[in-house]
């Protein structure tokens, strides 16, 4: 069983987690104003009758698992009930959070010491600038800072099988390599370098059953990585998978008579499947084979007797545990259909706890008695003003491509008492290496029930899930392949009955966003207006300025910009260096510190398209990263985005507010 920190982006939350927001109310009747941290660029006055009407879509909150305790049947999860997420804990099934972390930033998770919980560790970072420290959290609530505190990244903690250390990793000796380290988490003074690296995408995954090797992965590209062997005492690392370019390693974790490693792997496959490496012999054996789709995530119980799996099925999540002695596998019935994530098995063994969100509820905490089947429910997270119920649930649609490729997204339908045509909102996912799944659209849900409007969330080639093949598709010098994805979508639009193709927004964050900024300068003409989150402008720029540690493992997928033809394709299809095309109004919303994508992707963007004399509006928060993270923010870029919904989408005047 690993025993490990699990570390949330708000890039892979935001797909979670519904914004929130206590609005700050000027002095006077009818306007709300934004907070200190927030700039508003081109953006009208927001009247507090519009904040009325759409507030009751933004008050729910989701739970996710972070640890379960070592010795008692409690658990620790994130949950949000000021202003960012923070860590609580739960003492039994339904029991009441108890906040235990009180940060400006978010804490999304935390792991406990694993002999006795007398402490847990959790990392934070600072307005959204990623570079995530890590902290110990004592039994009376005092905090230690355990790492340099200075502009590096630690993270991906993993304790050892006795519990006595930690292994992480760290950019803090150079900002761009992730060093392995080693820890008394008690005694700070014991932190020592044991593997020395090059490149960002190290990582610990596990210690063998005697603490003498550390099992680490070396990312490459999301097609490409290693596991290795690393002698804890040393450091000489010897490499476990062969050096081939085109198979990738998920999550590993050693069996618990040491002799062999369980991990997901795509060799000979296009998904990723559950397979075992025998450590003397080096061979590799798939476990899984009748299971056509990828093993996302798994945990081995501590006695080793089964491993509990969660299998991507279309984009909706399936659990199943696998029988070690007998291998074979079977499906946990009575788990709600929804998008299952964060499997992790308490120390007894028989308790596994999980997080589970769905189109009608936030994500919220379960757990499962793998010997009974019995299911509990550790969390109820609150709805707001919404009804489950009444909120739509997605269906799977297919469209050809330009080059007869099969694309698919889930198309949200709006209630039936909206009729004729309707408007429709193409929401295009990140990464590029992700996927949109028919999970809970938190705040979007106005759109669809108050607005009319539809929403599609396509998943253009480039996606995870669909094989190794597909998520390659868009790579390097195919960059506009994925484009025309959704040039193909738009084409679909016009020949269903019930969607209005002159109504069209697109919108998308961090890839995402690049994809509707291209979308925007390649078929201005076939929409009405696009919303960029913290999109990229030029992966030209883009590359030379974001970390260090995520530029060579953004090379493998966008290209190098070094190559001087690679820069010219760059220099040629930038949304930056296209923007005279869009006429249609933008709308551009940037974290001050991002270090991804840089806060100069959108200022230049900004500032070329405002060129064009078309609306521009910019929504710039200080305090924040890739994407917003705290509520007040969330909520006045939604109060912003509805404006801007409802005056270019919908065509709706400008209603007059009272200064």
């Amino acid at each position: 069983m690993q025993r490990h920190a699990p570390y949330l982006t708000v890039v892979a939350l935001s797909a979670l987690v519904c914004g929130i927001a206590t609005p700050a109310f000027a002095q006077g009747p009818a306007v709300v104003t934004p907070n200190d941290n927030l700039v508003a660029e081109g953006i009208p006055a927001i009247s507090r009758a519009r904040v009325a009407d759409v507030r009751r879509y933004t008050e729910t909150r989701a739970a996710f698992l972070a640890d379960w305790h070592p010795t008692r049947r409690e658990m620790l999860i994130a949950t949000r009930f000021g202003n960012t997420y923070q860590v609580h804990r739960v003492r039994e099934p339904g029991g009441a959070r108890t906040q235990l972390t009180f940060f400006e930033d978010p804490v999304y998770g935390g792991t406990y010491e694993p002999r006795d919980g007398r402490y847990f560790l959790f990392e934070r970072a600072e307005g959204g600038n990623e570079f995530t420290q890590l902290y110990r959290f004592d039994a009376n609530g005092r905090i230690t800072l355990l790492t340099d505190g200075r502009r590096s990244q630690n993270g991906g903690v993993v304790w050892s099988t006795v519990g006595d250390r930690i292994a992480y990793g760290s950019t803090g000796r150079n900002g761009a390599d992730r060093d392995i380290y080693v820890m008394d988490p008690a005694d700070p003074s014991t932190n020592r370098l044991v593997l020395q690296v090059s490149g960002g995408g190290w990582g610990v995954a596990d210690w063998s059953p005697d603490d003498r090797q550390l099992l680490v992965s070396e990312g490459i590209s999301v097609n490409q990585s290693y596991l290795w062997l690393v002698d804890v005492a040393s450091g000489e690392k010897t490499l476990l998978t062969p050096r081939e370019d085109t198979v990738a390693y998920g999550g590993a974790e050693f069996a618990s008579n040491g002799r062999g490693i369980y991990a997901t792997a795509d060799k000979d496959s296009e998904f990723q499947r559950l397979v075992y490496i025998d450590l003397a012999t080096r061979r590799l054996t798939p476990l899984l084979t009748d299971i056509p789709w990828d093993v996302v995530g798994f945990d081995v119980s501590p006695d080793g007797r089964r491993i509990a799996l969660i299998v991507n099925e279309a984009g909706v999540s399936k659990l199943y545990l696998y029988d070690v002695a007998a291998r074979r596998a079977h499906a946990v019935t009575g788990v709600p259909t929804g998008i299952v994530f964060g499997p992790v098995f308490h120390n007894n063994s028989r308790d596994l706890g999980f997080s589970l969100t769905s189109a009608r509820s936030v994500a919220d905490v379960y757990s499962v008695d793998v010997t009974t089947g019995r299911l509990s429910r550790w969390t109820e997270s609150e709805l707001g003003g919404l009804v489950g119920d009444d909120l739509s649930v997605p269906t799977l649609i297919r469209w050809p491509s330009f080059d007869r490729l099969e694309i698919t997204g889930f198309l949200y339908r709006p209630p039936a008492r909206f009729t004729g045509r309707r408007p429709v909102i193409i929401d295009i996912h990140g990464g590029p290496e992700g996927q949109a799944t028919p999970g809970f659209i938190g705040s979007d849900n106005y759109f669809l029930n108050e607005l009319g409007a539809a929403i599609i969330l396509p998943n253009v080639r480039g996606s995870t899930g669909y094989g190794k093949t597909f998520v390659r598709l868009d790579n390097g010098m195919r960059r506009e392949d994925a484009v025309r994805d959704i040039g193909a979508l738009l084409d679909w639009i016009a020949q269903q009955p019930d969607l209005d193709s002159s109504h069209v927004m697109v919108t998308g964050g961090s890839y995402g966003g690049y994809m509707a900024l291209a979308v925007a300068t390649t078929y201005n003409d076939r929409i009405a207006c696009a919303l960029d989150v913290v999109g990229i402008s030029h992966f030209g720029t883009f590359l030379r300025n974001t970390e260090a540690y995520r530029r060579d493992l953004r090379r493998v997928e966008y290209g190098d910009e070094r190559d001087p033809e690679m820069a010219a394709f760059f220099e040629r299809i930038a949304p930056l260096n296209n923007a005279d095309r869009i006429t249609k109004p933008l709308f551009v919303v940037q974290g001050a510190n991002d270090p991804r994508v840089r806060r100069s992707e959108s200022e230049q963007m900004v500032a070329r398209v405002r060129q064009n004399g078309s609306p521009v509006w910019y929504l710039m928060a200080r305090d924040e990263g890739h994407g917003f993270a705290k509520k007040d923010n969330q909520d006045f870029q939604f109060y912003a985005t509805v404006m801007f919904i409802r005056r270019f989408l919908l065509g709706e005047p400008q209603p007059p507010t009272t200064p």
